[in-house]
């Protein structure tokens, strides 16, 4: 560290002493309670990491001891009943001697536990859309004592998370696309009755999930982004809305229905998660968590169908919410191939309207995060995915024909159809320090970092199967027990992996895995360093020679998180008494200098979730800065880093234990006695100046 770069620092806040963490209805809705119940992942698949590699980056003993050294003198800074610093952090020099500035020109954000969005000096904020806004021309305001089906079908939906904008028209004018990832149905009805939820309440469930796609214009003066009833692009995409199977599994007998005998149509999306821009002007979006909504699959009695059901978290009876009663799709002992056709990257084209939006068979089966497509040097596309569950692995795409560059009718569906051949990767990763040296505890080993090498094994191409006993479309529709038969790496929730368009690496969020190192599972391994990983982490990819085709890579761990006063935290080896303490990474975004934008869920420092970025190149590297924070019991979502603006989603505000639609415990946003209300947040600088640069 140079000591230009020493020079005036402060200590950043510290963590405000407020009891906080993911409420229990959050985890009852979102996932099915997924942390209660064992990992469904429970082969025993060795750690190839353990397998000690050359050392090919070793930093040597001095440098470790010195980062070492720096975490030790942090310790004894905080207590507690230590006083929280001022907020105050150095902005960003010339450093002279070419070394590239990382533009972040902003005070950090302190961790706080407020029901609003906080965000830094000279920046201003405006809520883009609420759930029960607008979306469709003719649709009703919102009325949340009054709600109905009907209504909801064409207004925002429910706990937006994903957000993408694809330009149309002038340069301030764009398409903004929205997951609506699942519905709390204690918040949305005073009257609910988990045991006997009525079909109109059902309904207007099944019209909140989805996603809205919605035209947005920036007000020149004012800088809000502010959203248009358009009649051209404008539409909802539902529960209930027609979607087409793409891709080598398309009509498989595994995908087909008493409804459905093609395999080839499907009604509905479930629990979009995150999502990608493609290079092609559409929006890629992963179904995640949609086990919980499927009921009966524990009176499954074939062997072969019981095990491929557990794999995917499904167990029990009746379903959470009930849906099971008003549609027997639900109910996996009358449609035991429902189920088989949720759990895939949908693509939506939000520049058709008129387009029927697809589901992509060859980008594998499972708890999509998300995916994120590049285009390699080669003109091939490749897209990067993560499974998110505990013990889960990371994936990878890459198409068998090229990416067409243009905006002609030709082009573009030409590229709409680049992602139904190829051939699906997953991921091994191997350590390159002695296995002693990965003790659990966060302590980095001798060469000062978490690093090594690691393979892409190919699972399937086509009609090709890699996967000894398993055909192709058993790999496509069973993704998880594919992959589990060729040894890939248990990652600690690897949820949204992204490339970086500036330097072509890729960056991993790894939530977090409390289950790390229990009885009866895998202890730590160097790309999963800790026990009891609350915290979780960000990986840093290097495809061999930067071709993102290769089917070999480097890689290193950018963040271990958590309290940077402890000493099992690392921040790319930046000076971890100037950095903002940082809990479960879950989405990732770049903003046009390169740098790292990190959105996180459930926060596990007692602080809200919130934004941070971090410079991934040059002297700031491993610098996080807080960015903003959400209202309490909110989940950071979607993060879009433009120029001139930021966007959010604010997902669950005021999803606190005890609270609900007749308790309300936040007014966010609209104040007053009202009830909180998921929602899309614009942040931009009070000057109209860049976020960024």
């Amino acid at each position: 560290m140079s000591s230009s770069t020493d020079r005036g620092r402060r200590l950043l806040p510290l963590l405000p002493n407020h009891p906080l963490g993911r409420s229990a209805v959050t985890c009852k809705y979102r996932c099915g309670d997924a942390c209660a119940h064992e990992a469904p992942n429970t082969s025993g698949n060795a750690y190839f990491g353990d397998v000690v590699g050359e050392v090919v980056r070793r930093r040597g003993l001095l440098k470790a001891g010195a980062v070492l050294a720096v975490a030790g003198a942090g310790v004894g800074l905080v207590g507690a009943g230590s006083a929280a610093a001022k907020p105050e952090v150095e902005r960003d020099a010339d450093l002279g001697g070419g070394r590239r500035r990382d533009g972040l020109n902003f005070a950090a954000v302190a961790p706080n536990t407020e029901d609003r969005v906080v965000t830094p000096e000279g920046y201003d904020q405006g809520v883009v859309l609420r759930w029960g806004d607008p979306v469709v021309p003719g649709a009703p305001a919102f009325d949340f004592d009054r709600q109905t089906a009907a209504a909801q079908a064409k207004q925002f939906g429910y706990n937006c998370d994903f957000l993408g904008l694809v330009p149309v028209g002038r340069h301030d004018e764009w398409v903004l696309v929205a997951n609506h990832e699942y519905t709390s149905e204690e918040f949305l009805f005073k009257n609910w009755d988990a045991d006997n939820p009525t079909r109109e309440q059902t309904e207007i469930a099944w019209a909140a999930h989805g996603l809205s796609v919605v035209r947005v214009e920036r007000d020149r003066r004012s800088g809000k982004l502010v959203p248009k009833l358009d009649r051209r692009y404008n539409r909802r995409i539902t529960a209930t809305s027609e979607f087409k199977v793409t891709g080598p599994a398309a009509g498989s007998k595994l995908l087909k229905t008493s409804a459905d005998p093609t395999g080839t149509k499907v009604l509905g999306t479930l629990n979009n998660c995150a999502g990608g821009v493609t290079p092609w002007g559409t929006i890629l979006s992963g179904e995640e968590n949609f086990n919980q909504y499927f009921a009966n699959a524990g009176s499954v009695t074939d062997p072969v169908t019981k095990a491929r059901l557990a794999r995917y978290g499904l167990s029990g009876a009746a379903s959470t919410r009930k849906w099971e009663r008003f549609d027997k799709r639900f109910d996996v002992a009358q449609e035991p191939n429902e189920v088989n056709r949720f759990g895939w990257v949908v693509e939506i084209d939000p520049l058709d309207p008129d387009s029927t939006p697809v589901k992509h068979t060859a980008l594998g089966r499972f708890k999509h995060e998300g995916a994120n497509v590049i285009i390699a040097r080669d003109g091939r596309v490749v897209a990067y995915m993560g499974d998110d569950e505990r013990f889960d692995y990371m994936y990878k795409f890459v198409s068998d024909e090229k990416y067409k560059p243009g905006n002609s009718k030709h082009a573009r569906e030409h590229n709409k159809k680049l992602l139904d051949k190829g051939t699906l990767y997953v991921a091994r990763f191997t350590g390159d320090s002695p296995v002693a040296e990965i003790d659990g505890s966060g302590k980095l080993p001798a060469d000062g970092e978490f690093d090594g090498t690691g393979e892409w094994i190919p699972l399937a191409s086509g009609t090709r199967s890699f996967v000894p006993g398993f055909t192709a479309e058993e790999v496509y529709v069973f993704t998880r027990l594919a992959a589990d038969a060729v040894g890939p790496t248990k990652m600690d929730r690897p949820e949204d992996v992204e490339p970086n368009p500036r330097n072509r690496r890729v960056y991993a969020a790894l939530t977090n895995n409390t289950d790390r190192g229990k009885a009866g599972k895998e202890g730590a391994t160097e790309p999963n360093p800790r026990l009891n990983n609350r915290h979780g982490h960000v990986l840093e990819l290097e495809e061999r020679r930067g071709d993102n085709t290769a089917t070999s890579f480097s890689w290193k761990l950018l963040l271990v998180c958590g309290d940077p006063t402890s000493p099992d935290t690392y921040f790319g080896g930046y000076d971890k008494t100037q950095v903002s303490p940082i809990s479960c990474p879950d989405n990732v975004a770049f903003d046009n200098q390169g740098n790292l934008w990190i959105s996180t869920d459930g926060n596990a420092l007692k602080s809200n979730d919130g934004l941070f970025a971090v410079p991934v190149e040059g002297p700031y590297r491993g610098r996080v800065k807080q960015f903003l924070t959400v209202p309490k019991g909110a989940e950071t979502c979607g993060p879009v880093i433009e120029d001139d603006f930021v966007l959010v989603a604010v997902q669950h505000p005021g999803e606190v234990d005890g609270a609900s639609a007749a308790n309300p415990l936040s007014h966010w946003p609209d104040g007053g006695t009202s009830q909180p209300r998921p929602s899309v947040v614009a942040v931009w600088k009070k000057d109209k100046g860049r976020i960024c640069g």
